[in-house]
């Protein structure tokens, strides 16, 4: 992308990606993406739904891989849960 673009959002929520950034990414009608909320906004990646599931297990593969790194154990979180619903009662 060459230049930036002001972008405005409709009545109905609904923002326009520039053209020029829909043709460099190749995005096309009907795509989805997940909007992420991080610090100062918010980022959208496009994700590929048949995928999805995929993209699921890699990342609980990783939260695994995590939690035997911190030597966190299913005791633990299904304590951590149990503690969770009380503070929410």
């Amino acid at each position: 992308m060459t230049n930036i673009e002001l972008i405005k959002m409709s009545a109905k929520g609904q923002l326009v990606v520039p053209q020029d950034i829909r043709g460099i990414e190749g995005f096309r009608p009907g795509e989805r993406f997940v909007a992420m909320r991080i610090k100062g906004g918010v980022v959208f990646k496009r994700v590929d739904l048949p995928n999805m599931k995929a993209e699921f297990e890699k990342i609980s593969q990783e939260v695994v891989k995590q939690f035997r790194k911190q030597k966190i154990k299913r005791k633990d979180v299904v304590e951590a849960v149990k503690w969770a619903k009380q503070k929410s009662s």
